[in-house]
């Protein structure tokens, strides 16, 4: 084989210009990686998932770092990794992945014993109104805020993620209904903590605890993605917060080689699970350098 491990990213993700901040942190975080794995001794390579002259049988291993264009080409990116797949083995394995792309995957770690908002899933073709899902929410679970978050099953950067007030319903039931007929949603209860104190981001590499960062949505807005004007900073978890964070990882169907476990405080104070990516996480190796080494540690010790 030509090369040990093969770094996915996205076309426009290569060569940073100084003028996106996105494009110069994914190419600096991805170099992070490959230099990592280099430094172990393994041959390394950085490849867009639709480059049509890529052989994907000519590396042993692949890792999905910033893919972040599949959202908007779902069946597209589907059909390749399911062909992909059979050529070479998945970092995080595509069953995990598969499992993960998919935020049903919360009440599985629920059953589990992770502690996760309250949450209402609404499956794909339902012929019941917004009115009517919000009031069953609100009945089922008991919400201590007036406010709704409706969002897809399957998204990122929080694409069609609405704050509903009670007395906004009927502005959004055509939006409700058009989503509802192409894909399941989740209607969740809005959490204040979120927007005054911010979501934790722990990485965690092959059951190990590595570094954090405190993620806060910029004054007016509920989403902490920098996409939306929110901010990064360095954080120093509790041991409470690292420990849910490690039986999270435990929880999934397989032991992530990498993930990121996304945590707040929810509307009763307890610490509770806003995601877990094990798919294509950023995972913040700029304020931590040092963490792309452990990594790639891992990856040699387990793989190799």
């Amino acid at each position: 084989m030509e090369f040990d491990v093969v770094i996915i990213s996205a076309p426009g993700y290569f060569v940073s210009n100084g003028e996106s901040q996105l494009l110069d942190n994914v190419v600096w975080e991805d170099q992070l990686v490959v230099e990592a794995l280099v430094q172990q001794g393994l041959r390394v390579t950085r490849i867009s998932w639709d480059d049509p002259n890529f052989d994907w049988s000519s590396t042993q291993f692949a890792m999905f770092r910033s893919t972040w264009d599949y959202i908007h080409r779902v069946n597209e990116f589907t059909s390749w990794m399911e062909r992909t797949a059979l050529q070479t083995q998945f970092i995080n394995s595509k069953k995990l992945i598969d499992w993960n792309m998919d935020k049903h995957y919360l009440q599985d770690l629920n059953k589990a014993g992770v502690h996760i908002p309250k949450t209402r899933f609404i499956e794909k073709g339902s012929s019941s109104s917004l009115a009517e899902v919000c009031k069953l929410a609100k009945e089922s679970f008991g919400f201590h805020s007036s406010n709704l978050v409706l969002k897809p099953c399957i998204s990122g950067g929080a694409r069609h993620t609405y704050k509903i007030a009670s007395n906004q319903m009927e502005d959004y039931e055509e939006i409700f209904a058009s989503l509802i007929q192409n894909e399941a949603l989740m209607l969740q209860e809005f959490q204040e903590n979120i927007v005054q104190k911010g979501e934790v981001s722990l990485m965690v590499f092959n059951g190990h605890y590595t570094h954090a960062v405190l993620k806060v949505a910029k004054p007016g807005d509920f989403r902490v993605q920098d996409d939306f004007g929110g901010s990064v900073k360095a954080y120093e978890p509790s041991e409470e917060e690292i420990q849910f964070a490690l039986k999270t990882v435990q929880a999934a169907p397989e032991l992530p080689m990498y993930a990121r476990v996304d945590i707040f405080r929810d509307n009763e104070n307890q610490l509770a699970l806003a995601e877990l990516e094990i798919f294509e996480p950023e995972l913040w190796f700029r304020r931590h350098p040092e963490a792309a080494a452990v990594l790639a540690k891992n990856i040699k010790d387990t793989l190799f």
